[in-house]
């Protein structure tokens, strides 16, 4: 697993998948933001697993330390 954080954008991408490539991405899912506190988006492959999980306004939503030991995009 693998977390990057975007600081200007604000957005953190955790990757389940050890990799994910080209089009590997077949299905997102929005949760809902008011039940999720925030935007998340959940990327599925073609069978169905988790790849990745998107945060949008992550500094919100994520731990500030999971956030500092993030590479930046």
């Amino acid at each position: 697993m693998r977390t990057t954080y975007d600081r200007k954008a604000d957005a953190a991408y955790i990757q389940i998948a050890q990799e994910i490539r080209p089009g590997g991405v077949v299905r997102t899912y929005q949760c809902d933001p008011a039940e999720a506190g925030g935007m998340i988006n959940l990327d599925f492959d073609a069978e169905g697993r988790l790849l990745g999980v998107e945060v949008l306004g992550a500094a919100n939503l994520l731990p500030i330390d999971v956030l500092e030991a993030s590479p930046s995009e």
